[in-house]
C-alpha cells in the first residue's frame, strides 16, 4: 500500500525529491519504492527522463496510480469509519443534495439536527444530479446523499422518503390555470414546455411522461428551479417540475398536479458496507419527518380550485 501511495505522490508532484517532501521520506526511499513497485508490476511505471526534467508517469502507471488513489479514500473512509465507532459520534457528517431537496428538505432538518447536535459539522455537497452524488457515496466522499429512485447500480441502501408529484406551473390567467386538477398530459400538446436540463435519461421529462414527442416542444431547459419558474411566470411557456421542485409561495403562478404521471420517488442513501454514524441515523429520522410534512402538503393540490388560493399558502397560513 505505501508503495501505491508513492506511486501517486510522484504523479502529482512529477518529482521524486517533491514527493519525497510530502510524504517524509527521503529521495532514495521513494526511488527504490518505486523500484520495487515496478519490479512486482512486471512494467515500467514512471519515466525518468534525468537532469531537471519532470518525471511522468508511464500509462501503466497512470492506471495503477488511479487505483491508489482510490484505495487510499477508502482507508481514509475506514480510519473515519474506526473513529466515529469508538468516540459514539463523529465531527462531520457530509450530506450529498440536490437542489430540489436542498430548498425544500433539508432547511427544516438542518434546524433541528444543530439543536440536537451542536458538535457535529454538516458539510453538503450538491449537484445537478444524483447520479454524481451517489458516485461520490460509493467512492467514500460523502455518508448520505438525497436520491431518486430508481438507484444507479452500487453498495447502496437506501429509504424512500416521499412521492414527489410532477406539476404544471402555469400563470394564473392562463387557460391551464382555469381546468381542474389533475391535468391530463393531451392537454399539453402544443404548449411550449419549460423543464430541466441534464439529468439522467430516466428521470427526463418526456420520459417520466412517456411522450417522447414532447421534447420538440421544450423551449428552455434550466438547472435553476427559480430560472424555470420565473419563465413560466413571465408566460414563456409552461413550466413541468416536480412538487419539491417549486416555490409554492411565489405569486402569479398556479400549480397543477399531472394525472397519469408516476411521481419521483425522493429517497436517502448511505454505502450498505460502511459503519454509519449515529450522527447520520438522527439525521435520517429528521427527513423522515420533513418528508412527512411535504408528502400531507402535495395530497391538497387536488383539493382546493384556484379560486381558493394556492393550497400550501393555506396550509401554512
Amino acid at each position: 500500500m505505501r508503495y501505491l501511495v508513492t506511486l501517486a505522490e510522484v504523479g502529482r508532484q512529477a518529482s521524486f525529491s517533491r514527493a519525497a517532501d510530502a510524504l517524509g521520506y527521503t529521495q532514495s526511499a521513494v526511488s527504490q519504492q518505486i523500484s520495487r513497485l515496478e519490479h512486482v508490476a512486471g512494467t515500467r511505471l514512471v519515466e525518468r527522463p534525468g537532469g531537471p526534467r519532470p518525471v511522468s508517469l508511464t500509462p501503466a502507471g497512470r492506471l495503477l496510480a488511479g487505483h491508489a488513489e482510490a484505495i487510499a479514500a477508502r482507508l481514509a473512509s475506514a480510519a473515519a469509519d474506526l473513529d466515529a465507532l469508538a468516540g459514539g459520534t463523529a465531527g462531520l457528517l457530509r450530506v450529498g443534495c440536490y437542489q430540489s431537496a436542498g430548498s425544500r428538505l433539508l432547511p427544516p432538518v438542518m434546524r433541528e439536527f444543530a439543536a440536537a447536535w451542536p458538535q457535529v459539522e454538516v458539510r453538503l455537497s450538491e449537484a445537478q444530479d444524483d447520479g454524481e452524488l451517489l458516485a461520490g457515496l460509493e467512492g467514500g466522499e460523502l455518508d448520505l446523499t438525497f436520491v431518486v429512485f430508481p438507484l444507479t447500480p452500487g453498495p447502496f441502501e437506501a429509504l424512500e422518503l416521499l412521492e414527489d408529484p410532477y406539476v404544471l406551473a402555469v400563470p394564473e390567467n392562463s387557460e391551464l390555470a382555469r381546468r381542474p386538477s389533475p391535468v391530463s398530459p393531451r392537454h399539453l400538446d402544443g404548449v411550449p414546455l419549460i423543464t430541466y436540463a441534464q439529468m439522467r435519461e430516466v428521470h427526463s421529462i418526456e420520459n417520466r411522461l412517456g411522450r417522447p414527442r414532447l421534447r420538440n416542444q421544450i423551449v428552455f431547459r434550466s438547472h435553476d428551479n427559480a430560472t424555470i419558474l420565473g419563465l413560466a411566470a413571465a408566460g414563456v411557456g409552461t413550466a413541468i417540475l416536480s412538487w419539491l421542485s417549486v416555490d409554492p409561495h411565489r405569486p402569479g403562478l398556479c400549480f397543477k398536479r399531472l394525472a397519469k404521471v408516476s411521481p419521483r420517488i425522493v429517497g436517502i442513501a448511505w454505502h450498505r458496507d460502511r459503519y454509519r454514524i449515529p450522527a447520520a441515523d438522527a439525521f435520517i429520522r429528521l427527513t423522515q419527518q420533513a418528508a412527512e410534512r411535504e408528502q400531507q402538503a402535495a395530497r391538497l393540490l387536488d383539493q382546493y380550485p384556484p379560486a381558493a388560493g394556492n393550497p400550501v399558502t393555506w396550509l401554512r397560513g
